[in-house]
């Protein structure tokens, strides 16, 4: 493992801060200041919403509690799959052909939104195309090629492809996936190299961004008091981008969210061909289970591979030994391979798993509960957060009514529900 003195500071050890490029140092808030906007949170919806609202010409200061994409930002997976966190053929039978293409064209844009960013400020996160979802179950057999076609039929996007076993087996070496589904337009990159590149460009247009700045409490007028340990900012408008740190800064946001830790492992070094034999490509892949196994190369030719959830504050005394058992049932060949880092992070779900974005009061507005889909959702989030600020609410109120239902028991009892319903559907992956 990499030693914590070598790590920059403030940061947790996982692979993406051994390669972090381009962290600078941000001063603690110390005093009293004004802005007319004010986020709490630096990770993908705080940073965008930051940088959007200064390219408007606001005045905007940034809070974070420990350092930029300190949480789920700079520790996830990495990957950027199209759409919403459930598919079209879900979401048609939900909502109607009409909504679900308009949130397949808003994810459409985020998508793209990550790609102009990527090019606009030169930021170097090794973003890389293609996404492979394996299917896992019998019963899920035919429903890659249906989703194909109903993409290509329904919602114009014809690049997609139903992948028999073979084939399959061809671009990954597992014996865990009866057939597939690829997409060569979704993403991968390096998530923290991505949120650190987003806040060099907000200090560039202006934005104050302040670390190690932990919000206590916010007043509930306007212009909002917001209050730190060491000082204040007073703001015309507040944008809480907190996701699974929300904690009790705002209760009426997170008794419908869900916070929920899940875990990463990176291998040493595999070497180019040995990599090549493994995953035939620098794409994601995921796939169909409800706690989902998640994995890519790295461009060290490392595989960065995540398995397994808990659903408590603490994590597991040993997460390489808690999530090798996930990866070695898939690469069962990757035995002697040794696991060089370990981590974890914390995100939030939703009971329906879509997006929780929203406002409380006119200038108080809020983005979480990803659901596991947070990089492009929540970097649009914060986007269509920082439109709603400026005057224009026609993208934001998409999202916004969004049904978002209240865990049973609210915020004291959800904890104990979560883990009796991820054990029954854990329960159901296996068998």
């Amino acid at each position: 493992m990499q030693k914590e003195d070598k790590l920059p500071s403030g940061y947790p050890d996982s692979y993406y801060s051994a390669t972090a490029l381009g962290i600078l140092e941000y001063p603690r808030l110390g005093g009293d200041e004004k802005a007319d906007v004010c986020v709490i949170g630096a990770g993908f919806t705080g940073l965008s919403a930051a940088l959007n609202l200064a390219e408007q010409g606001m005045d905007v200061i940034l809070l974070e509690a420990e350092r930029i994409g300190f949480g789920a930002s700079g520790r996830c997976g990495g990957l950027v799959g199209s759409g919403q966190r459930k598919d079209v053929l879900e979401m048609e039978t939900t909502f109607g052909y009409e909504r679900s293409r308009r949130l397949w064209d808003l994810a459409e844009q985020a998508k793209e939104e990550i790609r102009h960013r990527v090019a606009k400020h030169s930021i170097a996160c090794d973003l890389q195309q293609g996404q492979l979802v394996g299917v896992h179950k019998r019963r899920y057999r035919g429903w890659p090629q249906e989703l194909s076609d109903a993409l290509a039929e329904r919602y114009d996007y014809p690049y997609c492809q139903s992948l028999d076993a073979e084939q399959t087996r061809a671009r990954v070496a597992t014996d865990g996936f009866l057939e597939s589904f690829y997409d060569p337009h979704a993403l991968t990159l390096h998530p923290l190299n991505y949120t650190l590149g987003l806040a060099k460009a907000a200090a560039g247009m202006g934005v104050r961004i302040f670390e190690r700045s932990r919000v206590r409490r916010y007043s509930r007028s306007k212009p909002s008091v917001i209050k730190t340990e060491h000082g204040s900012v007073v703001a015309n408008h507040v944008v809480l981008a907190c996701n699974g740190y929300l904690d009790k800064l705002e209760r009426r946001v997170a008794r419908k969210i869900m916070p929920i830790n899940n875990f990463m492992i990176a291998t040493e070094p595999l070497g180019e061909q040995r990599a090549k034999k493994l995953i035939d490509g620098r794409f994601g892949v995921h796939d169909t289970r409800f706690v989902v196994d998640y994995f890519r190369l790295s461009d060290d030719h490392r595989l960065l591979f995540g398995g397994g959830e808990n659903y408590r504050r603490e994590f597991p005394a040993d997460i390489a030994k808690f999530v090798r058992p996930y990866m070695l049932k898939l690469f069962p060949q990757l035995s002697d391979a040794a696991i060089e880092y370990a981590w974890g992070g914390t995100l939030s779900v939703t009971v329906n798993r879509l997006p929780y974005i929203g406002r409380l009061r006119p200038n108080l507005f809020f983005g979480c509960g990803y659901s596991g889909h947070g990089i492009s959702t929540a970097i649009f989030a914060g986007k269509v957060i920082a439109e709603a600020i400026g005057g224009n609410t026609e993208r934001f109120d998409v999202f916004r009514d969004l049904p978002t239902h209240m865990f049973p028991g609210g915020t004291l009892l959800r904890y104990p529900g979560m883990v009796l319903g991820m054990t029954y559907y854990s329960l159901k992956d296996r068998f």
